[in-house]
């Protein structure tokens, strides 16, 4: 087992206190957004008592099948197939979407065969994976997921019509409503979300318009929050736009889910499905890729064409992810992606129950486990390894299998293994 090292990453839209304070030490005063737990070539982990130059991608490639083992590396290649990730946004993200696995192969040799530099501001494909992904919410965590049924984004975008009426921005929103109510679903949505993605002046005016006209109808300029499902998507709207004005992303939201997550509830985030996070702090999981298309709410590079080939344009219910109790009542989060699931590990020391029971880490191929409350030992045949809050590390395969003893005062952490489990059904 190996305690880690982990990179924190800083974006505009991180939060300056949420993650030192979730895992206990001294803030930067930057805006801390991401902390990468994993092999991922941009950042990987480092082990604490390793060699100079040493990183977990590193350890890893030395003895695949040891750190690895045979199955994962059948199944995904000689890598860890997934990132942890602590992330704290204290605003909006991008909209986004991420490439099935042969969108994400086939760009990225095509990329590669044109020579398009690996930091060019224009490059889509940053490697040759898909990007499933899971939050799971430490606190409150308000997001965008998927879209809505097309007749209930026609509704507001007519609500948002009548708010505009007189206007020239009233044009583009009633364009945009009777898109919407074209019979065929895929045919609504996709000529919707073009009409806006690629509109020019009038779509960017109508963004400044319609917040405008909305905070001008809401109490106290804002839409009652919270309340019905449309003041909630209209509040969103100004919020949007204050932090990304002009941007055609603000209309865009109209036509996607929003979701609230309460702590201890999880999302999770297939390919092709158009999303953002507004604003929260949760544990990521994902496999092991930076391939992003975005969709709005940013100043960065947008291909529209490779964007509109890649998004999912079918209405969807929030695709919430529910726990599940194994065999050996392990708490476990699994989506149906094959490269990752996530348990959490919640035990509280009573005077009823001063010595719980150690708790099996899941684990099929290496796993990874973070503590971000509390202290436990992990116990494997080959030695233990003390945890503390904020503390990390990685269990090769090999070394399974592993038990967290939970420390004195209780324990609150996550752990991460491939989705190849015997209960699975995957791989």
């Amino acid at each position: 087992m190996y305690l880690l090292s982990n990179t924190v990453r800083d974006y505009a839209w991180g939060s300056t206190t949420a993650i030192a304070g979730l895992l206990g030490y001294e803030p930067s005063g930057r805006p801390e957004a991401e902390m990468w737990i994993g092999a991922h070539p941009d950042a990987s982990s480092k082990p604490v008592d390793g060699p100079d130059g040493e990183n977990l991608a590193s350890l890893i490639a030395a003895d695949p099948i040891r750190a690895l083992g045979a199955r994962s590396i059948e199944s995904f290649g000689a890598r860890l197939p997934y990132l942890l990730k602590v992330l704290a946004a204290a605003s909006p993200l991008s909209l986004q979407v991420h490439p099935r696995l042969d969108q994400a192969k086939a760009g990225f040799r095509a990329e590669e065969a044109a020579g398009v530099a690996p930091s060019a501001p224009h490059r889509n494909y940053k490697d040759d994976n898909h990007k499933p992904e899971m939050i799971f919410a430490l606190t409150r965590f308000e997001a965008l997921s998927g879209f809505r049924r097309p007749a209930a984004a026609a509704a507001l975008f007519e609500r948002l019509t009548a708010l505009l009426a007189g206007s020239d921005a009233a044009e583009v929103t009633e364009q945009v409503a009777e898109l919407l109510r074209v019979p065929d679903e895929t045919e609504a949505l996709s000529a919707a979300f073009a009409r806006l993605i690629t509109g020019g002046q009038d779509v960017r005016e109508c963004v400044d318009a319609s917040a405008a006209a909305i905070s001008a109808h809401s109490p106290a300029g804002r839409a009652a929050r919270p309340g019905p499902e449309q003041d909630a998507a209209l509040a969103t709207v100004v919020d949007l736009a204050a932090a990304y004005p002009s941007d055609p992303g603000v209309l865009i939201s109209l036509m996607l889910n929003r979701v609230s997550l309460a702590p201890s509830e999880a999302l999770y985030l297939p390919a092709g499905n158009v999303h953002a996070y507004l604003e929260g702090l949760g544990i990521e999981v994902m496999a092991s890729s930076d391939n992003v298309l975005r969709g709005g709410l940013t100043p960065k590079h947008i291909d529209i064409p490779e964007l509109l080939r890649t998004v999912v344009f079918e209405s969807a219910g929030v695709p919430l992810l529910a726990p599940q109790e194994s065999e050996l009542g392990q708490e476990l989060y699994r989506p149906p992606f094959a490269e990752f699931q996530l348990q959490r590990i919640d035990v509280a020391r009573s005077v009823d129950d001063p010595t719980p029971e150690p708790v099996p880490i899941a684990q099929a191929g290496a796993a990874v486990v973070l503590v971000v409350r509390g202290s436990l030992t992990l116990d494997t045949p080959k030695g233990d390894l003390p945890l503390a809050r904020g503390e990390s590390a990685f269990v090769p395969d090999a070394e399974a299998p592993a038990l967290a003893h939970v420390g004195a005062e209780g324990v609150l952490a996550f752990a991460v293994t491939t989705g190849l489990g015997p209960e699975s059904g995957l791989g």
